[in-house]
């Protein structure tokens, strides 16, 4: 019994991790909290650490498979010379890089401390609740703004600067609960991106970003190789249910995008917070 609970526990979070990767509702955030609800933990003291960074590259290989054919019209496409720089998959991969730029490097410099002192229910409760304000005065302001020019770009037509700032805006993602998705859309807006050129951009961001946060990760863990048959059951189940649930989710959401404002997941995140806060002050969850 205590087996089949162990799978279950990791199928949920799996699912919470493919539903929130790409929504702006910080995947950290709820994973930290849910982890934490149900009291998920295995035989190894680092086991949930890299349990949720190998699920997470679940949910960014639904991205690659998502937009394969993007990614393959990129590298057929690579050289400038073939159909000019603007539209070419070097220019597309100049912006991402650009992108991960400032990420790359606070992240490296900050990770642990934000691990230390802010992976916890209750800061990442009152982050989720700051950054849902924040998203919508920057969605009353930006994004508004962004329509009067009638900022319709797509994916590669990013400029470096554009680049650059989604990519300061990206750091703010170190901090639990704020959200990488909801951190580089508000940066595509200021950078006068739409609300959908901004969110998909976002999208293929998370690929390197991701990949490498969660290699340096897997690198820096201990008993990487050590691992029970149960435990690493529980891996491939998180990875396939993140996998699965993000290809729906993706979907969905730029559709949604397409019709309706941002604010919705602004005032979900205010409830989920305050429900969190309240949780935490009644000792529902386990440290």
């Amino acid at each position: 019994m205590q087996t089949l609970w162990f799978i279950i526990q990791s199928m949920i979070i799996g699912v919470v991790e493919g539903i929130t990767e790409f929504l702006p509702v910080s995947s950290t955030g709820h994973l930290i909290i849910v982890e934490s609800l149900l009291g998920f933990q295995g035989e190894n003291p680092h086991y949930v650490e890299m349990y949720t960074y190998v699920i997470q590259l679940g949910a960014i290989l639904s991205v690659i498979v998502l937009y394969r054919k993007k990614f393959a019209q990129t590298l057929k496409n690579f050289f400038p010379s073939q159909v000019g720089y603007e539209n070419s998959g070097l220019k597309f991969w100049l912006m991402i890089f650009i992108a991960c730029i400032p990420g790359g490097i606070l992240g490296i410099l900050l990770d642990n401390l934000a691990e230390k002192y802010l992976f916890a229910p209750i800061p990442v409760a009152i982050t989720l609740f700051v950054g849902a304000l924040f998203m919508i005065i920057c969605e009353n302001h930006f994004r508004k703004k962004a329509l009067l020019r009638n900022t319709v770009q797509k994916d590669w037509q990013v400029r470096p600067r554009q680049a650059w700032i989604i990519g300061l805006f990206q750091c703010l993602a170190i901090i639990p609960g704020m959200s990488r998705s909801a951190s580089t859309i508000i940066g595509g807006w200021i950078a006068g991106l739409s609300t959908v050129a901004a969110a998909e951009f976002s999208f293929f961001l998370a690929i390197p970003v991701m990949v490498g946060m969660s290699a340096l990760k897997l690198f820096k863990t201990e008993g990487l190789f050590t691992l029970t048959s149960l435990e690493v059951v529980a891996l491939i189940v998180g990875f396939i249910t993140a996998f699965i649930s993000a290809l729906f989710v993706i979907k969905g959401f730029i559709n949604f995008l397409k019709r309706r404002p941002m604010r919705v997941f602004a005032v979900y995140r205010m409830f989920f917070a305050i429900i969190v806060l309240i949780a935490g002050f009644a000792g529902f969850f386990q440290t």
